[in-house]
């Protein structure tokens, strides 16, 4: 009898894992002109992606009139009809955290626009997706905003999750939103020091447990890119996107220090910005390894699996860093 009863708990076992089904994979487009390169197509075709999270535009506060304006609109130069396209809003925090802020008249702007561009591209679309990083402070601006725009738009709705919004939801508060995304990325400071500000596993492991216990169902969005900080004096003096490390050994004028560190040479002009003897660049990237216990953590910490991993972003630069399979990979650790 105890062997029966053994079997039937095991086979029960099997039988959810099973059930458990596997994310699919989706991207991030990040870029204001909406254009596929054939590596980028490739990689759509191989990894059977049938869904894009495209950034329609950001939302800042106009100097002039420190009014909410629309800034960067995406243009589609190529079509994107094979694909099921969700607009995202990049909301900066300073918007919400005008005490000014007309919610309503946000929400009918924001909405109308988002409406312009799908009707100029032949777009129709079932979701859109509302990317802020919310504070204590701004939380009453952005969860009336939530509700006000889920009205005005009539879609479904996802947001944009940090780490710590999981960890303290009773104070940080939950929007009125379909399914969150969480950002599993910018863990950490941008400083001179040896740290990775986009993962860091440390930081990462404070908040993990918590996603057993957070009530919106979530996808999980994962970093694909990297980026140089330039160090003057010790101090940041700005990130340097998209900068290719066998590029930097290539060059006489930067010298490499120690891992992802290199010191300035001879001042210089690369790429359009001016490199002055003796700076440094700390290069930060994601490798596939980072990538695989990214997924095997939230894996460990979460009671059913993601629907969606969404890579962030989209971009031949990024794309080749990775062996064309990692995607399938990842979400293989599901």
């Amino acid at each position: 009898m105890k062997k029966i009863i053994l079997f039937g708990v095991i086979l029960c076992f099997c039988i959810s894992c099973q059930q458990q089904e596997q994310p699919v994979i989706s991207f991030y487009y990040w870029k204001t002109i909406f254009r596929l390169s054939p590596k980028e197509k490739t990689t759509l075709t191989e990894n059977e992606v049938k869904r894009l999270y495209i950034r329609y535009f950001d939302i800042d506060l106009s100097p002039q009139t420190e009014k909410p304006y629309p800034r960067t609109p995406i243009r589609f130069e190529d079509t994107a009809s094979n694909f099921e396209i969700v607009p995202v809003i990049y909301i900066k925090n300073k918007v919400m955290l005008d005490k000014k802020l007309d919610v309503m008249d946000l929400a009918e702007k924001a909405n109308s626009f988002i409406q312009q561009i799908n009707s100029k591209n032949n777009i129709a679309v079932h979701e859109i997706q509302i990317d802020c990083d919310w504070t204590l402070e701004s939380k009453g601006n952005y969860l009336r905003f939530i509700e006000v725009f889920r009205k005005v738009s009539n879609k479904k709705l996802s947001a944009t999750i940090r780490l710590h919004q999981v960890k303290y939801f009773k104070k940080t508060k939950i929007p009125n939103v379909d399914r969150g995304v969480l950002m599993y990325y910018n863990m950490g400071k941008i400083a001179p020091d040896s740290l990775n500000s986009i993962y860091d596993r440390n930081i990462a492991n404070r908040y993990l447990s918590s996603l057993q216990n957070y009530p919106l169902p979530i996808n999980i969005a994962l970093p694909l890119y990297s980026w140089g900080i330039h160090i003057r004096d010790g101090k940041i003096i700005g990130l340097r996107n998209k900068i290719d490390i066998n590029n930097l050994k290539n060059n006489n004028s930067f010298v490499p220090t120690k891992k992802n560190w290199f010191t300035v040479k001879n001042s210089n002009f690369t790429a359009g910005v001016f490199y002055k003897q003796n700076d440094q660049l700390k290069i930060e990237t994601i490798s596939r390894n980072d990538l695989l216990e990214m997924a095997d953590d939230i894996e460990e910490n979460t009671t059913q699996n993601p629907k969606e991993i969404i890579f962030y972003d989209l971009d031949e630069f990024n794309l080749k860093n990775y062996e064309k399979n990692i995607f399938k990979e990842v979400t293989d650790c599901f």
